[in-house]
């Protein structure tokens, strides 16, 4: 099964290291990163979307930052 994850973050240094960690337990980036701006707080926000394989069947209960 392909796991599916969008990591999001305010633009900082904390996103670059939630996308890393993301990488370095065997996630791959899927498509390009996005960036929008949140009026309300008044900073950038990013996203990236990450796929992972993984030999298990697809539960709803999933706790898809553990794999």
């Amino acid at each position: 099964m392909l796991a599916y994850r969008l990591l999001t973050e305010d633009d900082s240094s904390e996103f670059c290291h939630k996308v890393t960690l993301a990488l370095s337990k065997g996630w791959s980036l899927e498509g390009n990163p996005t960036m929008t701006f949140d009026p309300v707080r008044g900073v950038m926000r990013c996203g990236q979307a990450v796929v992972k394989q993984v030999d298990s069947q697809y539960s709803p209960d999933m706790k898809l930052g553990l794999l």
